[in-house]
């Protein structure tokens, strides 16, 4: 039976989409490993979404607390705001209590990917402050650490990202995920889709 992998993400211009999809192709390139992007629901009214100019939401499916039951890793992505996740990811989170009682998702590995504005936006306290959240649902946090090699140490080019994940700056919006940050969401993407089969396997 293969392995499922969930990439699960809130996106409001695409940039974090950008990350998701190359993290998907990461790890379907493992054998036996299904991969399938989901979309948390849009908290915010069309109106609202307007005037923020904000793009309209891809075809991806929209995931349900419940599914999240039937996969055996994770990988979780949102944009920043004020160095946390962005609001509708918790909102998804905060209904996924039914989960926590039975404690479904405890021992399955998850991961974290984001983007924020700038340099000093987040880049690690967002990954960190999430954190609390695979906590109380018992799952296990995996960081891709400096798994990622050289790429991990780019000085002279603007890199999203850092050993809790994959990361890309938006700036105002018009900064799309360069090659290095998309090489690095496909890493990360590998890396977990890996880790996750190895312990399915020993279960």
């Amino acid at each position: 039976m293969a392995t499922k992998v969930y990439i699960v993400y809130y996106s409001m211009y695409g940039h974090v989409e950008k990350l998701a999809e190359e993290i998907k192709k990461g790890a379907a390139s493992v054998e036996g490993v299904e991969a399938k992007l989901w979309q948390v629901p849009e908290t915010l009214p069309e109106e609202v979404l307007g005037k923020l100019s904000a793009p309209p939401k891809s075809d991806v499916p929209i995931i349900t607390p419940d599914d999240l039951a039937e996969a055996d890793g994770f990988i979780f992505g949102f944009p920043t705001r004020f160095g946390m996740m962005a609001a509708q990811f918790k909102a998804f989170l905060d209904a996924t209590g039914g989960l926590w009682r039975t404690q479904q998702l405890a021992g399955k590995p998850a991961g974290i990917f984001y983007s924020t504005a700038s340099q000093g936006g987040g880049q690690e306290t967002t990954a960190l402050t999430a954190i609390t959240q695979l906590v109380h649902h018992g799952m296990i946090f995996v960081p891709i650490g400096y798994t990622f090699g050289a790429g991990m140490f780019e000085m002279e080019k603007v890199k999203g990202g850092s050993p809790y994940g994959a990361g890309t700056f938006a700036g105002d919006g018009s900064r799309q995920p360069s090659e290095l940050e998309l090489e690095q969401a496909f890493h990360q993407g590998k890396y977990i889709a890996t880790i996750t089969k190895k312990l399915k396997g020993a279960a």
